[in-house]
């Protein structure tokens, strides 16, 4: 199986979906239920309108067995430099641990290079060792302290 990396389409929603509550986390968090929450739809919606926005899919010919969001963002600090984003990342469970998660890598990095990007950015949930020390292969460093703050 030779492994494309594509904009992800509406139609691959549902599968999309289905990764994001494949592990403990997303179950938790995800809904699966039919119809697919509006919620989705109009999320997907943004992101596909924006310009600085890419969701990015690993397409088996038969499946999506991976995905990651990369958002685009212009700073002043930096010299007026550009980041890059990277969130919702997943690989299907069934296809964990034979390198799909690091050549996704490989190609995020590429194409923020290709936009000019300086510097790549991504956050985990402590809760996740196994992601932390996959980010850490790949060369991510925790050099900030990351908070969130959720609203109702």
């Amino acid at each position: 199986m030779t492994p494309v990396y594509r904009i992800a389409e509406f139609t691959d929603l549902p599968a999309i979906v289905a990764l994001l509550a494949d592990d403990a986390l997303g179950r938790q968090r995800e809904d699966l239920s039919e119809p697919l929450n509006e919620s989705y739809n109009t999320a997907f919606n943004a992101i596909a309108a924006d310009p600085n926005n890419e969701l990015i899919v690993i397409d088996s010919g038969t499946a999506i067995i991976g995905l990651l969001q990369l958002t685009y963002i212009p700073y002043l600090t930096h010299t007026g430099s550009w980041r890059c984003l990277i969130e919702g990342v997943r690989v299907h469970s069934d296809w964990r641990g034979k390198g799909l998660g690091a050549a996704l890598f490989d190609w995020a990095i590429e194409r923020a290079k290709a936009k000019g990007v300086a510097m790549i950015q991504l956050t985990s949930d402590k809760s996740r060792p196994e992601a932390i020390q996959f980010y850490q292969r790949l060369g991510f460093i925790a050099s900030h302290e990351g908070m969130k703050l959720k609203l109702p």
